[in-house]
């Protein structure tokens, strides 16, 4: 958007992270059989996994914090059973 400089374009963020979500994510690698027949049920896993890589998962490149914790949004490191409880609070 706007009028970016062209010489400061660089699509080497958009294709790492396009490239971690293909290989976290067995739904996006080639020849499987673990493919969504649902669209919403694509949608929930995609978001599972955006939840689970910026609330859950350590990452070496920010110290050991979560992104969110490196952005300063939140300073804590939530398990994926405290996402889901978060998710379904009635659940068992």
């Amino acid at each position: 958007m706007g009028k970016p400089d062209g010489k400061h374009l660089n699509t080497s963020y958009v294709e790492r992270a396009n490239l971690t979500m293909r290989m976290s994510m067995r739904r996006f690698t080639r020849l499987t059989n673990g493919f969504n027949k649902k669209v919403g049920n694509h949608g929930y896993a995609n978001a599972m996994h955006i939840v689970h890589y910026n609330f859950c998962r350590e990452h070496t490149t920010v110290n050991g914090l979560t992104p969110t914790g490196a952005a300063g949004i939140y300073d804590g490191i939530q398990s994926l059973a405290d996402v889901v409880n978060l998710a379904y609070p009635n659940a068992k």
